[in-house]
């Protein structure tokens, strides 16, 4: 018993933190221990509080059942899921930047894409620890979830932390503001909707699956063009501050 419940807190934990030491190693000028840990109990905090939203919103739906249309499967996914996580997330990156802990340390472009996935993560954990733990089938959840669930708030959290960043350090306008909300709740909305479109029917299901993974793929794709875009704007701007200096 002890065994198994070790084992599925493992699975529930190693994939996020394995993306957290992935994005800390890109990161050139490491972040202190104290401003990232903030940015992750800040996440777990997201996890907690949308638990009880996503309750209410999904009770005004749908009362007491469940969705059982793809229009309900879109309500679930954009609304119940999508809005007031991403909408939370950003709520707490926007606090946590400003924390004393966090805002002397947030000076460089790619700041906003490693705390954006500090708290991205901490939301993920713990959000995994809750399906891995409350399912049956917890080792075939799991797995799914690690190659999927949790790279796929891995991937919003850099969207979010990319527009968040230029929106404070290149170009402070109303598209940037909006693009650092609006494109992961887009794109957290079109996953769900995928993944929630398999359990309504076998055919729609198995299609659904299979532009799943091209949209995982291109997700990823468009997330890793957005951490090379954000090290060469660090690396402009260290290049541009020694030619002052020289």
């Amino acid at each position: 018993m002890i065994l198994t419940i070790i084992a599925k807190i493992l699975l529930a934990v190693v994939p996020g933190s394995l993306l957290l030491a992935y994005i800390y190693h890109k990161d050139p000028h490491k972040e202190p221990d104290s401003a990232l840990t903030f940015a992750f109990l800040s996440g777990i905090l997201v996890a907690v509080l949308a638990v009880g939203i996503e309750l209410g919103i999904k009770y005004s739906l749908f009362g007491t059942g469940d969705y059982t249309t793809l229009l309900g499967a879109v309500l679930m996914a954009f609304l119940v899921a999508a809005l007031p996580e991403e909408g939370l997330k950003l709520i707490y990156l926007t606090t946590a930047v400003k924390h004393e802990k966090v805002k002397p340390h947030f000076d460089e472009h790619f700041d906003g894409i490693v705390y954006a996935v500090f708290v991205g993560m901490g939301f993920a954990i713990v959000e995994n620890i809750l399906y891995v733990l409350s399912e049956e089938n917890w080792l075939m959840i799991g797995l799914a979830r690690a190659f999927l669930s949790v790279p796929a708030h891995y991937a919003f959290a850099i969207i979010m932390g990319y527009y968040f960043s230029l929106y404070h350090f290149v170009d402070h306008s109303r598209k940037n503001a909006f693009l650092m909300f609006f494109l992961p709740f887009l794109l957290h909305g079109c996953y769900d909707t995928l993944v929630m479109s398999v359990k309504i029917n076998p055919t729609l299901g198995g299609i659904a699956f299979l532009i799943l993974i091209v949209f995982c793929v291109k997700m990823h794709q468009q997330a890793n063009r957005r951490i090379r875009n954000l090290i060469d704007l660090n690396r402009k701007k260290e290049q541009e501050l020694n030619s002052l200096t020289v």
